[in-house]
């Protein structure tokens, strides 16, 4: 079974991610914080996955995430190595970045984006600590990296880049966590309002008032960041539709989401090399660059896509086939005032989704 409203924002978001990068509109970042979704859909996932593999998980996890990242590695670590990048111990965290893998002044720009992958091994390995701290005090758990945030934004701790990251998304992750668990979608409406509302308005009076050396690009203004991604995790998985029959009914936008899952691992990793060849190789205006980025971006999903297909040990295959004979399960599927059965463990198909249910379950 399958949860298709998660399977569109998934889809959303790493079309979103790949448009910015390519264009740099910085007001992506308010109209859609791809960023904080992606990571509190993860976190719905990894707690379906630990409900139903315990620690485990955390392997599984890594499975489906670190083989992606070797064949990149295996291109460009050998590329960087040949135009002056020391040989050094440190090279290992291309096969696990607890911290950011060594590059050279050109690899810095062209693979900027594994910083992703290192925040969200770290989630994944605090994950079986914090699931079962969440569900005992799920508030004070939910608030501690936000505080943590706060205090690192006012000076009164100073922080590696990779706190100041659990700071900022982890946040995120908790709530993919109250997701999983059912808790968004039992509040009613005259809870989940105020509350992003609140977010919401602390969140823009936040980067309102402290725009960045972009402006308003949310990546430069932490604080703003977390509470207006906050309002928007809590309105997408709060008010989640009662059915997604529409998307069912559309086979080519089903096909279209159904690729860009099973595939958004590959697309993540290779677009941003991708986006920085073109601008530097190809004097392109703004739509030009954007189709052959996209065009790229398809070539590197067939070429490398079958990578997440053999680490979920699945068949390989080209492209993806929706299956639309399973039926399909509603995010919503009983009244918001009942306690319902999570969704978290529904299937999708990539590290950066949900991993399929087997026997019971990105």
């Amino acid at each position: 079974m399958r949860n298709r409203y998660v399977d569109l924002l998934r889809a959303l978001a790493i079309v979103r991610v790949v448009v910015y990068h390519t264009t740099h509109w910085a007001f992506l970042t308010i109209a859609f914080p791809a960023m904080s979704v992606m990571f509190a859909l993860a976190g719905s996932l990894m707690a379906a996955s630990l409900d139903s593999h315990g620690v485990r998980a955390v392997g599984r996890r890594l499975r489906r995430l670190l083989p992606a990242l070797w064949v990149l590695a295996a291109v460009f670590v050998p590329a960087m190595l040949l135009t002056g990048l020391a040989v050094d111990w440190r090279l290992l965290y291309w096969g696990l970045p607890l911290l950011d893998p060594p590059s050279n002044a050109w690899g810095a720009l062209a693979l900027s984006a594994i910083w992703y992958l290192r925040d969200y091994l770290w989630f994944v390995l605090l994950s079986p600590l914090a699931l079962p701290l969440f569900r005992r005090f799920p508030i004070p758990t939910l608030a501690a990296p936000y505080l943590l945030l706060v205090l690192i934004e006012f000076g009164v701790m100073p922080a590696h880049t990779v706190l100041k990251d659990v700071g900022l998304y982890f946040g995120a992750w908790l709530l993919g966590f109250a997701h999983h668990d059912g808790m968004l979608r039992r509040l009613s409406w005259r809870v989940l309002v105020p509350c992003v509302a609140a977010l919401a308005v602390a969140g823009a009076a936040w980067w309102l008032t402290h725009p960045g050396p972009r402006g308003y690009d949310l990546n430069d203004i932490r604080l703003g960041n977390a509470l207006w991604s906050a309002a928007f995790v809590v309105a997408l998985l709060g008010f989640a539709p009662a059915t997604t029959a529409w998307l069912e009914c559309r086979a080519g936008l089903l096909r279209a989401v159904t690729v860009l899952n099973s595939r958004a691992l590959t697309i993540y990793l290779w677009h941003m090399p991708i986006v920085i060849g073109v601008t530097a190789v190809l004097p392109l205006g703004m739509a030009a660059r954007l189709a052959v980025v996209t065009a790229l971006v398809a070539v590197a999903v067939a070429l490398f896509g079958w990578v997440e297909d053999v680490s979920a040990r699945r068949r390989p295959v080209l492209l993806p086939v929706p299956h639309t004979s399973r039926r399909v399960m509603s995010p919503l599927p009983v009244s918001r005032s009942s306690r319902n059965v999570p969704v978290g463990e529904l299937a999708t198909p990539s590290v950066l989704s949900p991993e399929p249910v087997r026997a019971s379950t990105r």
